[in-house]
């Protein structure tokens, strides 16, 4: 048995990991100024293992935000710009024929792509051909791409984080239900406040704040805790509660299709990802309710729409509207 003092295992309480996850909370904080909603949900993303949806008009921060996140926990990271053009290979690798030795016959080397990170960037990832996206697909899904008939393991951690503008739809490809099914949250940064943006404007421009983050954790702390989080409890009562949401989103007349079975298993890693954020070993209701939109809107399909609303804000609103009348366990 562990020591009780030292958590479960002997591996620190929860409460240290809480205080490890509040560093990593206070560090992004340097460079995403007055957005800490957005960087709790992002890091709970990350601490349930999951990917990362970010949504947004250019320039409110989505690069950076990614970035810092890598930074922050010292992951190897990688930006993909996705193009019309970028191809499967673009992203996976590529099987390179080479000699081993004089005189001998070329064998085929593998040679990795960008995906081999633990932290990847898919920015615009909706300008991608569908075959591209196939490629992401699988990565997301299995942590695995397979080029020429074999299948390479990706590295551990391995996390994305997608962008995509709302506004944008020349050139673009909307990304599959399976594929915005893999995404844990989608998220929104928005416009900062204007004392916000006044503190970024009054910075040096040649500071060069990122480079001066720090790493609080490492990539296997970061596994320890995904682990660790992973066990924290449900009781029946929130079970029941979680699977009210979910059901609602099935039965709502507005909704051709609600949440998947995988979105129910997603809103309970985000619930127990906020617990061990908040240094508790147990979920409490507010830990599924305040992340059931994240999580779920983007998984629900439209029966019929107003063609004036966008897609993504009509689906939040059916959401939001199920999260405020189905009852929450006292």
């Amino acid at each position: 048995m562990g020591n009780p003092e030292r958590g479960d295992q002997g591996r620190p309480p929860a409460n240290d990991d809480a205080t490890r996850i509040a560093d990593w909370c206070e560090q992004v904080e340097r460079v995403i100024h007055g957005k800490t909603p957005i960087v709790h949900r992002a890091i709970e993303c990350l601490i349930a293992g999951g990917h990362i949806l970010l949504e947004d008009v250019p320039g409110v921060g989505k690069t950076t935000l990614a970035r810092a996140l890598a930074r922050t926990f010292g992951a190897e990271f990688k930006r993909i710009q996705f193009t019309n053009d970028l191809l499967p290979g673009d992203l996976t690798g590529l099987e390179i024929p080479e000699s081993t030795a004089p005189g001998a016959p070329p064998g085929f080397v593998f040679h990795p792509g960008p995906l081999f990170a633990q932290l990847v960037l898919a920015d615009e990832v909706n300008r991608a051909n569908p075959r591209t996206q196939s490629a992401l697909l699988e990565a997301m899904s299995d942590r695995t791409v397979s080029v020429d008939g074999k299948t390479h393991a990706l590295p551990s951690p391995f996390l994305v984080i997608a962008t995509q503008n709302p506004l944008e739809h020349h050139g673009t490809h909307p990304l599959p239900e399976s594929q915005l099914d893999r995404f844990l949250m989608r998220l929104s940064i928005g416009y900062p406040d204007r004392a916000s943006e006044a503190q970024v404007l009054m910075q040096d421009p040649n500071a060069q704040i990122l480079t001066r983050l720090e790493a609080v954790l490492s990539p296997a702390d970061l596994l320890r805790i995904q682990a660790r989080a992973a066990r924290v409890k449900l009781d029946e009562s929130l079970i029941g509660y979680l699977l009210d949401l979910v059901e609602a989103t099935r039965l709502h007349d507005d909704l051709a299709a609600g949440a998947s079975p995988r979105g129910a298993l997603a809103l309970r890693r985000a619930a127990q990802a906020a617990a061990l954020r908040e240094g508790r070993d147990f979920c409490i209701p507010e830990d599924v309710r305040d992340r059931a939109v994240e999580v779920l809107a983007h998984r629900v399909t439209l029966r019929a729409r107003d063609a004036t609303v966008s897609i993504p804000d009509e689906a939040r609103w059916i959401v939001s509207e199920i999260v405020d009348r189905v009852p929450v366990p006292l």
